[in-house]
């Protein structure tokens, strides 16, 4: 992955001295991954109580990580992935069923109503366009230490979200 100056980290760099709650979004424009950026940033002070880092990755350039840290004021750290590498390690599910069907459909509905919008420019610059917009995410909370995975959770639809009590619950 990529922090936000182009350097390169390694994934496993990100919690192999710390616990980190690691949200890996479908692309920096979704609006179901603001919606998620939201809810880990309104437990901030939770994870930062038990020593947790509040990380998210997204597949794209520095530029658009960049963007959606600007725009959502995330208080955690912001990286990218412009080779989907991380996502591809973690087998998030990807395809157009995950997109096209009626829970995601709802979930979207939902966060537009809530306020949540949908940022088209930033979601699909042409490596995004590339890869498509049917990646799908996750969260893991893992460390301290490379191999210490504590929690999982893969999507398998847009917006399919754990429980925010059974994330505190995994690292807290």
């Amino acid at each position: 992955v990529l922090d936000l100056s182009g350097n390169v980290i390694a994934l496993t760099d990100l919690w192999k001295d710390r616990t980190a709650v690691v949200a890996f979004a479908r692309h920096f424009g979704c609006i179901l991954c603001r919606k998620r950026a939201d809810v880990l940033a309104s437990k901030k002070e939770v994870f930062d109580a038990a020593g947790v880092s509040l990380v998210l990755v997204g597949p794209g350039t520095v530029d658009q990580a960049k963007a959606f840290a600007s725009q959502t004021q995330f208080p955690g750290e912001v990286y990218a992935d412009p080779t989907h590498a991380s996502f591809d390690a973690f087998q998030f599910v990807s395809g157009a069923s995950t997109i096209f069907n009626p829970k995601a459909a709802m979930r979207v509905m939902g966060a537009h109503l809530e306020g949540y919008r949908q940022d088209w420019g930033l979601s699909f610059e042409k490596d995004t366009v590339q890869r498509g917009g049917w990646q799908q995410g996750g969260i893991v909370i893992a460390g301290p230490g490379k191999d210490r995975l504590l929690y999982i959770h893969k999507d398998k639809e847009a917006g399919d979200e754990p429980d925010i009590k059974e994330v505190i619950a995994a690292c807290c």
